[in-house]
């Protein structure tokens, strides 16, 4: 008798069990010893997004024995694990990174490596700016105005008055998209809110620290009703970069690749060098002060794991 098969896409990962949907059907997987082994640098050898291959034994018990190779990923450094990695999802249309500058706030460093591991994967990045309702309007200004003039889109976004709601619905009709974020940030109302039949935990912000709590415990992909499926995530606190090599660093930041042209020196690091076009355009205001401040502290963070 031959071995029962189907090839499906991952939708929810546990650590331990595995979730694929095939067609209509959802099976609860384990994964197969050879493929930990494959991803031993990986913290997660398969994740959500994944299209997978899945036998089942005598007993109906399902198992993934193969992962079809994968378009693109979001990868950041492993907490804690400088030489391990962590992938959020893979197979992905489209990135939503989801930012609040109060209530909690965001840090400017998270948001840029966030963005430099998307252009490292060619994976489009729309900035939301979450719960607009309780945001300074100067910060959001100043905020926007930054990364619009990089040439990312920012939408401004309230679950409370809905503003912004409806661009973001027709975002995720089409394709698979990835939401990610500082815990707090309000990813899983957001998702409620476009979809209110999907039941999805949300949590209130600790007051004693201003920061996020936790509500989403695994990666799950969830269908929309209005088309499109979206990867919700557990709350990310920090964002280390992994398999990015010093030079190639400025390639990341769209801005700086405009002006680096100039540079005197073609090999040139933006960090010291005489004639460089980047310093000059930084010191000029044509690049954030608060951007390059992001990319020195990514080459000074890789220092330390390459011994």
């Amino acid at each position: 008798m031959a071995t029962p098969t189907c090839t499906g896409t991952v939708v929810r990962t546990t650590g331990s069990w595995y979730e694929v949907r095939h067609g209509d059907t959802v099976v609860r997987c384990r994964i197969r010893g050879r493929l930990r082994l494959r991803g031993a640098r990986s913290t997660n050898p398969v994740v959500v997004g994944d299209r997978v291959v899945c036998e089942a034994d005598e007993a109906g018990d399902w198992t993934i024995v193969d992962i079809e190779p994968r378009t693109n990923y979001v990868i950041r450094r492993a907490s804690n694990l400088s030489k391990e990695s962590h992938i959020i999802a893979a197979n992905v249309d489209r990135a939503l990174l989801l930012v609040t500058l109060q209530a909690p706030t965001t840090p400017t460093e998270f948001v840029d490596r966030f963005l430099v591991t998307c252009e490292a994967y060619k994976i489009p990045v729309v900035i939301v700016l979450s719960k607009r309702d309780l945001q300074d309007d100067a910060a959001v200004t100043a905020f926007s105005a930054i990364y619009r003039a990089i040439g990312y889109e920012v939408i401004e976004v309230s679950a409370k008055t809905g503003a912004g709601i409806e661009p973001i619905r027709e975002l995720l009709a089409e394709g698979t998209t990835l939401l990610s974020g500082n815990s707090g940030v309000g990813k899983s109302t957001l998702i409620g809110t476009i979809d209110p039949h999907l039941d999805i935990r949300t949590g209130e912000i600790s007051q004693s620290h201003h920061k996020g709590r936790h509500t989403t415990t695994f990666s799950t992909m969830y269908p929309l009703a209005g088309g499109g499926a979206v990867i919700d995530t557990p709350g990310i606190k920090g964002f280390g970069l992994i398999d990015i090599d010093d030079a190639e660093l400025g390639h990341y930041f769209p801005e700086m690749m405009r002006v680096a042209p100039d540079c005197r020196f073609y090999n040139c690091t933006h960090t010291h060098e005489p004639g460089c076009a980047v310093i000059e355009a930084v010191r000029n205001g044509a690049i954030a002060a608060a951007r390059y401040e992001s990319y020195l502290k990514m080459l000074d963070e890789d220092e330390k794991y390459r011994k």
